[in-house]
């Protein structure tokens, strides 16, 4: 590896000639020490001097541990290697527990650091090459996958297999091989929305014989018995939230939780809060609940929030069930409320089912949306699940998961649809009644080319409220939205490449169901 520099602080550095002598040869650059005191003032007078440190632990005047934490403190992101000639583990863990890169035991030979230098300063290279082969051996057979007739199940794994490709392979610097894994998503989104086009309303029908789990259903099928079963659980909905972002969740919650089932359900149409949401608490479709409960049901045109009433919603459904359930349900807007959801959890682990909504990410798309700040923080998908993993990794709701966790509740974490960034604009005219949603649209008189669009002319077919006698829904698939002819270039400028959710893609139909058992 060329112009790679080393420093070495060892106090018995004369003994170590050989290594270093090995190492010169392989073309490295070495500079040594024999205490932590002069390691860290050769670092501070060559702040970008070194590529990786060899530290021995057990030093006299400044110890290794005392050398590395000073060096962390300047330098986080400057791999260190530590070498001792203890196995103790309280030494091991507070060397890990100071951000070490590697652990060398003495007497180390040259191949093990070698090794150690490989691991540390090619291993980011050497991991994106071997991702970047995997995937185009897999190609072929993704191709071939979903250019089947695939059913609802089979979707799915091939939705778990392009987001576990997308996020993998963000890891490498080959924009070649990105570009060909999103052409491979584009076709697989195109033919997903027909599949989904052709089936929707079958699968809605009363009287389907095959569907997936839809919003309608999720309580009753996958909740409720998971309910039965327990003394009590938690369960979760983080408005918004997409697959490839629980991926990302994943790894922070399994420290306290162990995934039990990694399954993913149907977000009915349109793919938004007011719709899905409600017929998830519910466990009926929109009709069927301004039918049964027109006191809990808010239209597009009327005033006030359109899921006010998710809790009523949510016990007519227990009731409906026979399940007499003491239950509590909490939405949570903003972080005060998060904060103050932590501190009365102790009174909740008694209920039998506790349902918390959590509305982050759904803020955090429309801020992206709003925000020049936000636009900027997640340009793209790879930054949107990053940025949703620092809110995460803050939020009360990380609390609230560690209090469960210790409590040994078991938690379900879901959503009521997802979102999908939008590229290409698709004009209609409407009324100043047409809703404001850039992914579908209802009202009387809309005007749009039909070959664009998902269209529902009769909205009792797909038991969606009819507005006005004429009224019907047109749905946006894959990445379009919609845009008006007025002020047209300006219109698109602002919205495209921002989260939208409404329409039809996998992002926004397929939903995460995480059921969890505490560790």
């Amino acid at each position: 590896m060329e112009n790679v520099s080393i420093l070495w602080a060892d106090d018995e550095i004369d003994l170590l000639k050989p290594h270093i002598m090995f190492l010169k040869d392989k073309g490295y650059n070495v500079v040594t020490t024999n205490n932590g005191i002069e390691a860290v003032e050769i670092i501070k007078t060559q702040p970008y001097g070194f590529d990786i440190v060899f530290l021995d632990e057990q030093m006299p005047g400044l110890s290794g541990i005392e050398t590395l934490m000073q060096i962390k403190n300047s330098f986080p992101n400057l791999p260190v290697v530590m070498i001792t000639k203890s196995e103790e583990e309280r030494i091991m863990e507070e060397a890990i527990g100071s951000n070490i890169s590697d652990y060398l035991i003495k007497p180390v030979n040259p191949n093990q650091i070698l090794l150690s230098i490989t691991k540390n300063l090619k291993g980011k290279r050497l991991i994106s090459e071997k991702t970047t082969h995997a995937y185009q051996q897999q190609f072929r057979n993704l191709g071939m996958e979903f250019s089947n007739r695939l059913n609802f199940s089979e979707w799915t794994e091939v939705y778990k297999k392009l987001v576990y490709w997308d996020i993998e392979l963000e890891k490498s610097k080959d924009n070649s091989i990105i570009d060909v894994l999103k052409m491979q998503r584009v076709e697989a989104s195109q033919l997903f929305s027909r599949y989904v086009e052709s089936n929707y309303l079958d699968w809605i029908a009363p009287s389907a014989k095959e569907r997936p789990v839809m919003s309608h259903t999720l309580i009753r099928d996958k909740v409720l018995p998971v309910v039965d079963d327990n003394q009590g659980m938690f369960l979760i909905l983080i408005d918004n939230l997409r697959y490839d972002q629980w991926k990302v969740l994943q790894p922070i919650i399994e420290e306290f939780y162990r995934v039990e089932r990694d399954e993913i359900f149907f977000s009915i149409l349109p793919t938004t809060t007011q719709y899905a949401r409600n017929s998830i608490f519910a466990g009926l479709l929109p009709t069927e609940i301004e039918k049964k409960y027109p006191k809990y049901w808010v239209n597009e045109d009327d005033e006030g929030t359109k899921n006010q009433f998710e809790s009523e919603l949510l016990g007519e459904q227990l009731k409906r069930f026979g399940k007499d359930y003491k239950y509590s349900y909490h939405k949570i807007l903003n972080l005060s409320a998060g904060r103050k959801l932590v501190e009365t959890l102790p009174n909740l682990a008694g209920n039998k089912l506790n349902v918390i909504v959590y509305n982050f990410v759904d803020m955090l798309s429309h801020a992206r949306t709003e925000m020049e700040v936000i636009r900027e923080l997640a340009d793209d998908e790879a930054a949107y699940r990053s940025i949703t993993v620092s809110w995460f990794e803050h939020s009360p709701l990380l609390e609230i998961i560690k209090f469960l966790s210790g409590k040994k509740i078991p938690l379900m974490i879901t959503s009521d649809h997802g979102s999908v960034r939008v590229e290409s604009p698709v004009k209609i005219i409407g009324d100043k009644a047409t809703n404001t949603n850039l992914r579908y649209k209802t009202g009387r008189s809309l005007s749009y080319n039909k070959k664009e669009v998902y269209e529902v002319k009769n909205p009792a077919d797909a038991f969606l409220p009819r507005t006005n006698v004429s009224s019907n829904y047109v749905f946006c698939r894959n990445t379009d939205f919609f845009a008006y002819p007025n002020n047209f270039n300006y219109y698109v400028n602002y919205y495209r490449n921002t989260f939208q959710h409404g329409g039809i893609s996998m992002e926004e139909i397929m939903v995460p169901l995480i059921s969890l058992i505490p560790r």
